[in-house]
């Protein structure tokens, strides 16, 4: 077998003398979607940013594409930067409200010293809006002038400016309406195709998680309690927690939803 992208092994992490992160373990392959999922406080997000090294683990190892992440230097940490990149929970927060929408997606061109023409960089920006559904007359607009969603496809088209391998998206959709989530969910499902991305995708909603990734790996207070695809984890879960997170998805069907909260949970119309 192929070395997968990225190797987390035995992360701990404490906060205040809490211990936040359990000798947290899991592999990605190149081109796949690792869904990470459970409840607040579980540790999820945690895991996120020590795998991206905005938080120092107490100990553990992080390896993408075989090299180190949490010992790396300056300058090899910049090029790891460029193979991996967040998209974070919140776009209201997440975007520079100063900044138009061009100056946003030119910036990492220019920190990653992808493209010195300043033309050639506005073509890329109007480009990358392309990618995500947008358009390049939104260009000069600044990111108050937008819906969540559409922030969050312009944080999106930020990420992807650098051409990473591994896209780190934490709680993307949990701040967006329903019917955006919706949207953005396709969005990323179509990106992973066309550009072959492996993508961490973090959430507290296992129906969101089983749209969209291959393999589940479920976190409960900061250590992961079972890992599987997503067959697996919804059809066979293997721990109690798992269960519960299974049991508060709810039903489409209201008869179907209230028959399931009477029932026990050996009775078959349990799920």
């Amino acid at each position: 077998m192929s070395e997968p992208l990225l190797r987390v092994e035995n992360l701990v992490k404490t906060f205040e003398g809490r211990r936040v992160l359990s000798d947290v373990s899991f592999d990605l392959a190149r081109g796949e979607v690792l869904g990470l999922v459970g409840e607040s406080g579980s540790g999820k997000s945690t895991t996120a940013r020590c795998v991206a090294r905005l938080t120092r683990p107490d100990s553990g190892r992080v390896r993408l594409g075989g090299r180190d992440v949490l010992t790396a230097g300056r300058g090899e940490l910049r090029s790891l930067r460029r193979e991996m990149q967040m998209v974070f929970q919140d776009p209201y927060s997440s975007l520079n409200p100063r900044m138009t929408v061009a100056a946003l997606l030119e910036e990492p061109l220019a920190v990653h010293g992808l493209e010195t023409d300043r033309r050639r960089r506005r073509d890329r920006a109007a480009a990358l809006l392309e990618t995500v559904g947008m358009s390049a007359e939104h260009l000069d607009r600044h990111p108050r002038s937008f819906s969540g969603g559409q922030r969050q496809r312009i944080a999106i088209a930020r990420a992807l400016a650098v051409e990473p391998r591994l896209l780190i998206c934490d709680e993307p959709i949990s701040s967006l309406d329903v019917s955006v989530q919706a949207q953005v969910l396709n969005l990323l499902r179509d990106l992973r195709q066309r550009l072959e991305l492996s993508i961490l995708f973090i959430a507290h909603d296992l129906a969101v998680v089983y749209y969209l990734c291959d393999r589940i790996a479920v976190m409960e207070q900061g250590r992961i309690v079972e890992i599987g695809t997503r067959e697996q984890v919804y059809g066979e879960p293997a721990h109690s927690y798992t269960r519960s997170l299974l049991e508060a998805v709810p039903v489409p069907d209201p008869a179907a939803e209230r028959a399931r909260r009477t029932a026990g949970p050996d009775d078959s119309t349990a799920g």
